[in-house]
């Protein structure tokens, strides 16, 4: 090999090494300023309200906006919002009502974002935020809910806990066909505890979630009403994403992440049902043909939220004025959940850094 040809030779592998070299480095580096995710906690889920956060995990989308969930445990329904408080969890989801109380109390929570909302009324019915359910052997002559005026003495309701959807529209519908407000007793337990229950003849009345309509149809109970006959129109499925003030003051970055990814996983689960069905449905333990109905943006419509509020303070629960929509939410997170322009640009930006 003549001394040119040598050298040319020596520079290839010289330019090879030093490539390699420089790919390493630069591998190395990366793995070192990788964007570590903010740990988000919250309770884990077995219930209605699992759907969005199931599949909003599975997709990825989670950690692709730099955050990650921990699940703390299953929590009861009663101690879900103190778990909230005491700083145990950072963000939860649920009514208005059940978080406005707590803040009218002294809570320091604040809603980011919708979760659950009511489908127009051409929708498919299963996707609705509740059906009411009786016993046909037990109450043969009621067919709708107007006819549970004709019952003697007291109805007993099932509800998941105090002052949440259960009971602020079974009030709604009992006003609406003339069922007095004080034949109702109410019966703490789950959903899923309620369909065995109306088979026995336990309570009179069950009002149930999407994922546990197929359960009581195959236990024979008959529909009576469902939540669009409530009048709110989209406010009757309304629920949002409650973080703590701490927690969105010290990481509004990552509660901006959880906004973008969660309306991702909603948009999703609507248009996926089938699949978020099944997902649900392996995780709860029992057969579900569909789910609540999302947002699938991220507004805040603080008229959503006025039946809500007063119905707590027409049963007496908080005092009228102490809280207002604008007291409970913020508009903080709107823009970032609905531009998705942003998210887009984001990828493609992600997409040149690994070709460079």
């Amino acid at each position: 090999m003549n001394v040119s040809r040598k050298n040319v030779v020596l520079a290839a592998l010289a330019a090879v090494v030093a490539a390699a070299s420089i790919f390493a480095g630069t591998g190395n580096g990366q793995a070192a300023t990788k964007k570590q995710l903010v740990e988000i906690k919250t309770w884990t889920r077995k219930d209605c309200s699992l759907a969005p956060w199931l599949v909003t995990e599975k997709l990825g989308f989670f950690e692709q906006e730099g955050v990650k969930l921990v699940y703390t445990g299953e929590t009861q329904a009663p101690l879900q919002i103190p778990s909230l408080v005491k700083g145990n969890n950072d963000v939860g989801s649920g009514h208005p009502n059940q978080y406005g109380i707590a803040i009218a109390g002294g809570a320091k929570l604040k809603a980011v974002v919708r979760a659950g909302v009511e489908p127009a009324p051409s929708y498919d019915p299963k996707f609705r935020h509740m059906w009411w359910f009786v016993n046909p052997a037990k109450h043969p002559n009621v067919k709708s809910f107007a006819d549970l005026k004709n019952l003697p003495g007291k109805i007993k309701v099932s509800t998941i806990t105090k002052n949440i959807c259960a009971d602020f529209e079974t009030n709604i519908l009992a006003e609406k066909y003339g069922v007095p407000k004080e034949k109702i007793e109410w019966v703490t337990m789950p959903d899923i505890q309620a369909i065995q229950a109306l088979k026995q003849g336990l309570v009179d009345v069950a009002p149930v979630h999407p994922p546990f309509y197929k359960g009581m149809l195959d236990a024979k109970a008959i529909k009576v009403a469902d939540s669009t006959d409530t009048g709110l129109g989209s406010a009757a499925g309304l629920s949002y994403y409650w973080f703590t003030e701490d927690f969105i003051k010290k990481h509004p970055e990552a509660v901006a992440g959880f906004v973008r990814a969660i309306k991702r996983g909603q948009r999703w689960a609507n248009a996926n049902p089938d699949k978020t069905a099944k997902w649900v449905e392996e995780v709860i333990g029992v057969p579900v043909t569909g789910n609540h109905y999302y947002s699938e943006d991220a507004t805040i419509v603080e008229k959503e939220i006025v039946p809500w509020i007063k119905g707590v303070e027409d049963a007496k629960v908080i005092p009228k004025g102490k809280i207002t929509p604008a007291s409970i939410v913020t508009h903080q997170f709107e823009a970032v959940g609905n531009d998705d322009k942003a998210y887009q640009n984001k990828l493609k930006q992600g997409a040149k850094k690994k070709k460079a």
